[in-house]
C-alpha cells in the first residue's frame, strides 16, 4: 500500500494540475451537495452536484493553475509584498473573469439558451463579486506568501470549498430574491 501512495504522490508533485484538478473533482461537487443539504432539500440534485464536478475539474482547476503560474512568474518571491501585488492583480483580472465564466459555463451546462446564461451572468455577477472581494484578497495573500508553489491549487480548492457552496447558494437564486438580497444590504 505504501508504495502505491509514494507513486501517487511522486506523480502528483510531478503533475500539480493532476493534484489540482482531483482536489476539484471532489471538492466541487462536495460543496454542492453540503449546500443543497443546507438549504433542506428533500432529493439530492445529483445531475447539479456532476455540473459542478465537470466545472471545478475541467475549468476551474486548469485556469486557476495558469494563473498561479503567470502570477509565480511575474512575482517569484515569497514575499507579502508581492503576495499582496498577485491578490490584488487576481481580484481585478482573474476573480471577475472566473465569475463571469462560472455562470455562464454552468448556465450552458444546465441547457440555459446563450441569452439566458447572459442575463444569469448580469443579475448576479455583482452581488457574487462583492462578497469574493471580501474574501480572496485575504485568502490569496496567505496562499502567495506562505504556500509553496506546488500546493497552492490545492490550499485554494480546500478554500474554495465555502466559496463553491457560497456560489452554488447564488447559482440556485432567482432573480426577485437578488433584488430583496440588495435591498437589505443598502
Amino acid at each position: 500500500m505504501s508504495t502505491v501512495y509514494s507513486k501517487v504522490v511522486l506523480f502528483t508533485r510531478k503533475y500539480p494540475l493532476i493534484r489540482g484538478m482531483a482536489s476539484y473533482a471532489v471538492i466541487w461537487p462536495t460543496s454542492n451537495l453540503t449546500q443543497q443539504v443546507i438549504l433542506g432539500k428533500e432529493h439530492l440534485d445529483y445531475a447539479q452536484a456532476l455540473r459542478f464536478c465537470l466545472f471545478g475539474t475541467l475549468f476551474v482547476a486548469p485556469t486557476l493553475h495558469t494563473w498561479l503560474k503567470i502570477a509565480n512568474a511575474m512575482w517569484p518571491d515569497m514575499t507579502i509584498k508581492n503576495a499582496m501585488k498577485k491578490a490584488c492583480m487576481e481580484q481585478f483580472s482573474y476573480g471577475p473573469a472566473a465569475c463571469v465564466c462560472f455562470f455562464f459555463g454552468m448556465s450552458l451546462l444546465e441547457g440555459k439558451s446563450v441569452e439566458e446564461a447572459g442575463h444569469e451572468v448580469s443579475t448576479k455577477f455583482i452581488p457574487t463579486y462583492r462578497v469574493g472581494f471580501c474574501v480572496w484578497p485575504v485568502l490569496q495573500t496567505i496562499n502567495f506568501a506562505f504556500i509553496p508553489e506546488r500546493n497552492r491549487v490545492p490550499f485554494v480548492s480546500i478554500c474554495s470549498f465555502l466559496w463553491s457552496s457560497f456560489l452554488a447558494y447564488m447559482k440556485q437564486l432567482e432573480a426577485k430574491d437578488l433584488v430583496k438580497m440588495e435591498h437589505i444590504a443598502k
